[in-house]
């Protein structure tokens, strides 16, 4: 069996949340009855999780839990595998042809797995009192058939950051929109020539799906339209995309972007090389731990329609279906019990930097840090990827294969249809 994690942030989200998704439960979101999650097992049982390393003390953080969390159930092993996000999906997968899938994977992904008929439903092995604490509008977000098949684990939102001071020197206001975007990427060039790179761009297989979500949104485009069906090609997407592109080859982003990740980029900013950059309200925790200091403030996302768009991203568990006995499955029941609690999860999404995904973990979070509340907005206005469909794994990659080609000069119109072709067709 294997692992899992998780986390949750309070009156910053209660609020907000609730616009990013629906006010009102489906009927899936109610629980039924779980196992007893606290009886003790009679006998030894192990659980196996594979968790996402989200950053340098993610594997550290995990090795205390294991060790806590043996020390409160001796009839339980834990084992924890921490795994790079460049290696998870790899590592995952070649486990499960190998018959031996994880007992809780901490992933961004589940529709495949659920339409393989791997996973078990969250409410067969989470507490109704831990379900109760996750946000309606995340358990939304796993819902297939009317049944949630994993459970969030930790949550971000994407907003513009800019150094106050590269944009006082070069006279620049913060842009709203794509057509002062540009103009201000051209006065920062002006007044700074190569020194500073005015806007950063991650279109690597790191962040480039979240790249293709930053300006479809917001320009009016997509992934999919109001009824869920795929609209790759759209013209909407299509500008957004050659507008992006243009960007790059006018001289305004960083140098590579096919290569350099959205961590490139949090250094370039942290370093005061960098002017602009779209990121997750973690980028503060990250550029303090790295030792740097910026003058930065944080706004809306430039976009074409008058209405910005916010990326929400999250992270799920969820629970392969390994044919468990009474006592395996009570011992998973435990596990999540374990990490949800409010006090352990505030502490994980402090240390990582996220959003929390519970509302009773929300209120120690924004207690702790006071800057979690000017994300109440950028948070409401968010759209998730649709990762509830099978095909999102595909599309997510076939979002980053027509970037890549584009900046090697392919048509995006063409590649954008090819896609469309592929996935819809």
């Amino acid at each position: 069996m294997k692992r899992i994690l998780a986390f949750t942030l309070a009156a910053v989200m209660a609020l907000s949340l609730a616009a990013c998704g629906s006010k009102d439960k489906p009927a899936a979101s109610q629980p039924a009855a779980s196992p007893a999650a606290s009886a003790p097992a009679a006998e030894k049982v192990t659980l196996n999780v594979i968790a996402a390393q989200y950053g340098t003390q993610t594997a550290d953080w995990w090795a205390g839990f294991e060790k806590d969390f043996e020390a409160a159930n001796d009839n339980i092993d834990l084992v924890v595998d921490v795994v790079s996000w460049n290696d998870i999906y790899t590592v995952v997968n070649t486990r499960i042809a190998n018959g031996e899938a994880p007992d809780i994977l901490n992933i961004d992904v589940f529709a495949d797995y659920q339409a393989d008929g791997l996973l078990l439903p969250a409410q067969d092995y989470v507490s109704e009192e831990t379900y109760a604490k996750m946000y309606p509008s995340f358990l939304d977000q796993s819902v297939v058939d009317g049944t949630v098949w994993a459970v969030p684990d930790l949550a971000s939102a994407r907003a513009l950051y800019y150094n106050a001071d590269i944009l006082a020197e070069a006279g620049v206001e913060v842009p709203t929109t794509f057509e002062e975007l540009t103009a201000a990427c051209q006065k920062i060039i002006d007044h700074f020539g190569g020194e500073v790179y005015p806007w950063g761009i991650d279109m690597t297989t790191d962040e480039g799906q979240a790249a293709f979500a930053y300006y479809t949104w917001n320009n009016g485009g997509g992934f999919v339209d109001d009824d869920g069906n795929w609209t790759l090609n759209s013209a909407e997407n299509v500008a957004a995309i050659e507008y992006a592109i243009d960007l790059v080859k006018s001289g305004y982003t960083n140098t590579d972007p096919a290569t350099q990740t959205r961590y490139d980029l949090q250094d370039l900013f942290g370093a005061g090389k960098l002017a602009m950059v779209i990121g997750p309200n973690s980028i503060p925790t990250y550029i303090a731990d790295k030792g740097m200091s910026v003058n930065y403030g944080v706004a809306s996302i430039p976009c074409s329609t008058g209405t910005s768009v916010s990326a929400g991203v999250m992270d799920r568990f969820m629970c392969f279906d390994n044919d468990y006995t009474d006592a395996e499955l009570a011992a998973v029941t435990t596990f999540f019990d374990f990490f949800y609690d409010d006090a352990r999860y505030s502490d994980w999404v402090l240390m990582e930097g996220f959003l929390p995904a519970t509302s009773t973990g929300a209120e120690l979070v924004a207690a702790a840090d006071e800057s979690m509340a000017a994300w109440i907005d950028i948070v409401g206005s968010c759209k998730f990827y649709p990762t509830a469909k099978a095909e999102w794994a595909d599309v997510k990659q076939g979002v980053i294969n027509v970037e890549q080609n584009a900046l090697l000069g392919g048509n995006v119109q063409e590649l954008l249809d090819t896609l469309q072709a592929d996935i819809a067709g």
